[in-house]
């Protein structure tokens, strides 16, 4: 007679993913795979060509690895003083630029996210007609010479102080915000100022970050503006000198110029492009952790 039966010990099991979400994480995942390989190719294929011979560019041979190792065209465009005057003049350009970009957009975004202020949908439809309509290209230039800031640093700084994408970001997770934090600072004391320096601030250092990156990554690459309101040459950010080599090394190729330079035509825009691009490859990754969690927290509020 069996007096008892040992029962299995229940086992515990998370949940079972769906065949349909298995097939998504698949298709996903090759999607994704498929997009780092598109983004990435162009940029190693310019690469090897700024470190490869002019004869296996124009042959076509030159694709992920470099064939006949030359550095020739890092030479020249090194050597040249005027490119390291241009290239200090981005980083300032960019470094105060965007430290002023910050400034005015959180302050702008912080008013826009109180929604007991009066005027608020004033101030929020000025801030949005200004995304979909501008002066035009002509009134800008006599309004910004009128002012006196062309041939300054102003003439690339103000006009551009303010992106309104970047503003509702930034005002939708101020929004986010617990305002149960700031009305407890309003009872300890803290002014309108203290709550913004003191609580809000440094609840924000993601969407900070993820602006900082936006807006670097925008002035860095901007040419055409310093193209429009600088004459000076050593006034002119590293993308107009570039963009001026470029075109240089063209005319010299087709006119037949000394060896050196037509070896360096072939090669110059992919150098170029290295040089410009080095810095925000090198920044990217310290504020990279930030990006997605800044971007998400100022999209979706709950």
């Amino acid at each position: 007679m069996i007096l008892g039966t040992k029962r299995d010990a229940p086992t515990t099991r998370g949940p079972v993913d769906s065949r349909g979400y298995r097939i998504f994480r698949i298709v996903n995942t090759v999607v994704l795979i498929g997009v780092v390989i598109v983004t990435l190719y162009p940029f190693l294929n310019i690469v090897a060509r700024s470190l490869s011979e002019e004869a296996y560019i124009i042959s076509g041979r030159v694709n992920l690895v470099p064939r006949g190792f030359d550095l020739t065209s890092y030479k020249l465009v090194m050597s040249d003083s005027m490119f390291w005057t241009n290239y200090r003049n981005t980083v300032v350009y960019t470094v105060v630029a965007t430290l002023i970009s910050i400034v005015l957009t959180t302050c702008y975004a912080y008013v826009l996210s109180k929604p007991q202020l009066k005027g608020r949908g004033v101030l929020v439809g000025i801030a949005l007609f200004t995304m979909f309509f501008s002066g035009g290209l002509i009134p800008n230039y006599v309004l910004v010479t009128s002012l006196g800031m062309k041939n300054t640093i102003w003439a690339v700084v103000i006009p551009n102080a303010i992106s309104v994408f970047n503003l509702l970001v930034m005002k939708a997770f101020f929004e986010s915000l617990p305002t149960e934090l700031e009305e407890a600072a309003a009872v300890d004391g803290l002014n309108t100022y203290g709550i913004l320096l003191r609580i809000v601030l440094p609840l924000s250092k993601a969407i900070i970050a993820t602006m900082v990156l936006f807006y670097a990554v925008s002035f860095w690459n901007s040419w055409f503006t310093a193209f429009l309101y600088f004459d000076r040459q050593d006034l002119l950010p590293v993308t107009v000198y570039l963009r001026n080599l470029i075109a240089g090394a063209t005319s010299a190729e087709s006119a037949a110029a000394d060896a050196d330079k037509v070896q360096a035509a072939a090669t110059l825009q992919a150098v170029t492009v290295v040089l410009t691009t080095l810095p925000i490859l090198a920044v990217y990754p310290f504020v990279q952790r930030y990006f997605v969690r800044g971007v998400m927290l100022g999209a979706v509020k709950g």
